[in-house]
């Protein structure tokens, strides 16, 4: 093929990465290029039974002798997706620095969670960083200052694959672009090759660790669940697990992350993918389906036009993915050896300073119809905590969460099984300025939903009840003043303040 040809003439120029980026680079692009795209046919698609799908309360509980969870413990390892940065929030660096609660970051949670983990149970499970190379380097300085923890950190590069210019194929470094905006990393559905060519599967398989818990880093309520080890450690090969109940406290979200590890051990699950009924907020989010006698992940992309509106429907399609997966490390090994992780290809085309780019991504949740007996798990949605903006941040730094031991937890006075509904103007939507607005976070345990707009700002010990709009008036300073009570009112201007 003569576009794949010309790739390869010019890669063979590039010394910036190793030859199994190369080698996975070709392959990904020789499979776009062919056409190889699975098509849907929407009358095969079925809906999950609970044999597929295990609801989360039936988990078998956990055994009460200490010895039994450390041997458990002692074969898994935690893995974080930190690739990403903070731009979007306007911050600089992985995005994992962040500072999400008590001046703790992300890192700093998921290591005092490990570590008491460790502590509590006497094993050792590592903490494994996937970085990228946008990443790499401000990780290896920020892991120095965990080094008297009570845990091994390892870290590894998920592949570097250029940018490819849409007009003619030309990998982007090739074309005068030779910095990082001439590449890009894949997806998190490197994670697989690119735990094998850095040589870190093969060291934790010889140090007799089975199984992985894969996260993303900026999602709080990725703990380990013993109870969905038991299962994946029994009789299937992929597990999905769907939460359908909130636990409150740190200890109930313990227990269950043991359940969910126990769970897998139990039936030797190859992989398992946490799943959580779906909001009107999640509704472009992944499904699993029953198709063709497995099950698979189908994600909006592959839905073909007509049926878009049926896809978002929270009747029809009623779990999403949280991105959560519990891996069978020796399973991983087969797989990738055999080269048959052909995951979908996501196109992503882009405009890099006035120059029109396509990079080819793919993701780990995919991967689940490759593994076989896959099953579901339908978790709480205290498992999926993510903070993508500072919308999020509001949330997890307000009283309607505690923090202990590195554990995130909702407030059991809150009534509401929902969240509050956050929406900020782009003046919040920097963590910097995000945080320069409130002197204090306001007080949300009975909010419904707030909506900011303008140049607002907010002082110390403010409650929030109900449903609440504030607008600041263009060219005009709001301030909220301390300690007022705002309950089911809309605020235009100081005058609505005292009304």
């Amino acid at each position: 093929m003569e576009k794949l040809d010309h790739i390869k003439s010019h890669l063979a120029t590039l010394s910036q990465i190793g030859e199994n980026e190369k080698n996975g680079f070709i392959n990904l692009v020789s499979r776009y290029l062919s056409g190889e795209a699975q098509q849907i046919e929407w009358s095969k698609i079925q809906t999950p039974t609970d044999e597929v799908v295990v609801p989360y309360d039936t988990l078998a509980p956990l055994s009460d002798d200490p010895a039994e969870t450390k041997k458990l413990l002692d074969k898994l390892v935690v893995l974080k997706l930190n690739g990403g940065l903070g731009t979007t929030m306007g911050c600089t660096g992985p995005k994992s620095v962040i500072e999400v609660r008590n001046g703790f970051t992300f890192l700093d949670l998921i290591v005092q969670q490990i570590e008491n983990l460790n502590k509590k149970y006497g094993c050792n499970v590592p903490l494994v960083l996937m970085n990228s190379f946008n990443t790499h380097d401000d990780t290896l300085k920020i892991v120095d200052k965990y080094a008297n923890s009570n845990i091994q950190i390892h870290t590894f590069n998920q592949s570097q694959y250029p940018r490819l210019v849409a007009e003619d194929f030309t990998p982007f470094p090739c074309k005068g672009q030779p910095g990082k905006d001439g590449w890009y990393p894949p997806g998190h559905g490197d994670v697989f090759p690119a735990l094998m060519n850095s040589g870190k599967l093969a060291t934790f398989l010889s140090q007799d660790k089975e199984y992985a818990f894969v996260a993303n880093s900026d999602n709080l309520g990725a703990i380990v669940d013993l109870s969905i080890l038991i299962l994946v450690s029994n009789e299937f090969n992929f597990l999905v697990v769907t939460h359908a109940h909130t636990p409150t406290q740190e200890s109930q979200s313990l227990t269950g992350a043991l359940e969910i590890l126990n769970h897998l051990v139990k039936n030797k699950n190859e992989y398992c993918m946490e799943v959580t009924p779906k909001t009107l907020a999640d509704v472009k989010g992944g499904t699993l389906i029953s198709y063709e006698g497995k099950v698979q992940l189908l994600e909006i992309a592959q839905v073909p036009d007509a049926h878009v509106n049926e896809f978002k429907s929270i009747e029809k399609f009623k779990i999403f993915n949280t991105n959560n997966l519990w891996l069978n490390l020796n399973a991983v090994k087969r797989l990738v050896e055999a080269d048959a992780l052909k995951m979908e290809i996501i196109p992503n085309p882009k405009e890099v300073e006035g120059t029109k780019v396509l990079q080819l991504e793919t993701a780990a949740g995919a991967a689940i119809r490759f593994f076989d007996h896959a099953i579901g798990i339908n978790v709480p949605r205290s498992r999926f905590l993510p903070v993508k903006a500072t919308s999020d941040l509001l949330l997890v730094q307000s009283d309607l969460y505690t923090l202990v031991d590195g554990f995130v937890s909702r407030n059991s006075a809150r009534a509401n099984p929902e969240n509050p509904s956050i929406e900020l103007g782009p003046e919040f939507k920097k963590v910097s300025n995000f945080l320069s607005r409130f002197k204090t976070i306001p007080s949300i345990i009975n909010l419904d939903s707030l909506t900011v707009t303008g140049d607002v700002w907010f002082g110390a010990g403010i409650v929030l009840k109900g449903k609440v709009k504030i607008a600041a008036k263009p060219g005009e300073k709001l301030e909220i003043p301390d300690g007022i009570v705002i309950e089911n009112k809309e605020i235009n201007g100081p005058g609505d303040l005292s009304s």
